[in-house]
């Protein structure tokens, strides 16, 4: 086998010095490099690697709990297939676990290749080259065809990685929205018979977590992993519970659980153990994640988990409340509709008014118009107009000498609330215009909007709004 020679061409470039790298095929076949083959610095793109003079156990051992939090980092990713189940075909659960094994396996041998060159090239992780990019320009010798080709691979794979995330969080978030954890709404899909609204939340949270973190993987990973692997101990050690529970049932005796069916399974003992021993390393690794990347960032993640877990409680607690109010159980039948008190506000009467008035004629013929007053020569107008289109129905005068509208329509609702019997009902017809132009909405004021917010809240009574299109 031949030395390199300081003459090779095949050189890093450095501080204003060259130190020669090793050919490719030295420590391909697994010469062992010396001290003047490992570079110390890249010019612009990789820091000096850290050095340990002397160590103890303590600092060994927690030397060896990080690398061994930051490996596990890179094999992130099997979650994607236990949140993809769904998807599968039947049995789901079977094909579902092949997949799983295969994904092991690839994931596994890439991973103890590229770990493989990275040591006998020396790569140093940095931001301004990623170690994958390191490998590829040493082994072809360069940024050439091949460079940008493995380059160009290696973006379509983080591409389609990427996509996981926006197939499995929308399938994620309905399962959890069916449980009450989240809004209802990420439970329907869209026209594409997708999860629409999780792709659009995860979308727009992404976003913003590269832009406040200047899309920095260093940053960013943190963020990742700590919600990874504390998903990965949720899961296991609820599995783990799971087999405790299937393992005190008597055979041939099933217990329906909210999403499966537990029934007894032989060798449960061994499934608990493997899922609690997986449980314990997977929370060893999120606890030095957290240690170790607290000031990188990892401190976010722990403010916002708790946060985030009183949020899903919160919306469990309102839709279980909800529930209880609209449950029929011990409810009372109320006495039918009585009578419908029709109020219907008039600024003006025009086509508009009529259409509205006409509308109100097919719910009651209780029809009370309500025109405030703040012109006295507007208001004679309005009333010459009703005694000719009104059609005999009473027209109320609210005089409002401080030039309010909302202020004394509110006090005469009011007053008729409280006339009301049970079983009364009062009907607010607003008549709309509904202008073509979008532009032109913003010329109109949108009586029923305001009321509608106002009395939102108030038992008993409907606020309607009827359109009239004006070109």
């Amino acid at each position: 086998m031949q030395n390199v020679s300081k003459n090779d061409s095949n050189v890093f470039e450095l501080n204003s010095e060259h130190i020669p790298r090793p050919s490719w095929r030295s420590w391909l076949i697994g010469r062992p490099l010396s001290n003047a083959d490992a570079p110390h610095q890249l010019i612009g793109s990789m820091p000096n690697p850290p050095h340990i003079e002397t160590g103890t156990t303590a600092v060994t051992m927690f030397l060896i709990l990080r690398a061994f939090a930051n490996g596990t980092s890179s094999v992130t990713g099997v979650e994607a297939i236990s949140n993809g189940i769904t998807a599968f075909k039947e049995p789901r659960s079977r094909n579902a676990g092949q997949t799983l094994l295969w994904m092991a396996a690839i994931l596994g041998s890439l991973l103890l290749a590229v770990t493989y060159l990275a040591v006998h090239i020396h790569a140093i992780p940095a931001e301004s080259e990623t170690v994958i990019s390191q490998i590829a320009r040493t082994v072809y010798d360069g940024r050439g065809l091949l460079y940008l080709g493995s380059i160009s691979a290696t973006t379509v794979i983080l591409v389609m990685a990427a996509n996981t995330a926006f197939a499995d969080f929308p399938r994620l978030g309905a399962l959890t929205a069916g449980d009450g954890f989240l809004p209802r709404q990420l439970t329907y899909r869209g026209s594409r018979l997708v999860y629409s609204r999780g792709i659009a939340a995860l979308a727009i949270i992404s976003s913003l977590l590269l832009v406040l973190f200047d899309a920095s993987v260093t940053n960013l990973i943190p963020l990742y992993a700590i919600g990874v692997f504390l998903s990965f101990t949720l899961s296991q050690a609820g599995m783990a519970r799971r087999w405790w529970k299937a393992g005190r049932l008597k055979p041939g005796i099933e217990i329906e659980e909210p999403g499966s069916i537990l029934r007894h399974e032989d060798g449960w003992q061994f499934k608990m153990a493997v899922n609690g021993l997986g449980a314990v390393c997977t929370l060893v690794v999120m606890v030095v994640f957290a240690v170790t990347k607290f000031m990188d960032g990892a401190w976010i993640v722990i403010v916002i988990i708790p946060l985030l877990i009183s949020i899903f409680f919160a919306i469990h607690r309102h839709y279980k409340n909800l529930a209880k109010q609209l449950s029929l159980e011990d409810h009372l039948t109320k006495p039918g509709l009585l009578r419908n008190r029709v109020i219907m506000p008039v600024s003006g009467i025009h086509k508009g008014t009529l259409a509205a008035l006409h509308y109100a004629r097919a719910l009651s013929n209780d029809i009370t118009a309500v025109h405030v007053s703040v012109d006295v020569k507007e208001t004679a107008k309005v009333e010459a107009k009703w005694q000719e289109w009104g059609d005999g129905y009473r027209l109320v005068i609210l005089h409002s000498p401080y030039r309010l509208f909302f202020e004394p329509l509110m006090e005469y609702i009011d007053r008729i609330e409280n006339s009301c019997r049970p079983g009364d009902v009062i009907t607010i017809v607003v008549p709309q215009f509904v202008p073509r132009s979008f532009l032109s909405i913003f010329l109109h004021t949108r009586t029923a909007e305001a009321l509608r917010k106002i009395l939102l809240n108030r038992d008993n009574i409907v606020i309607t709004e009827v359109p009239y299109q004006v070109n």
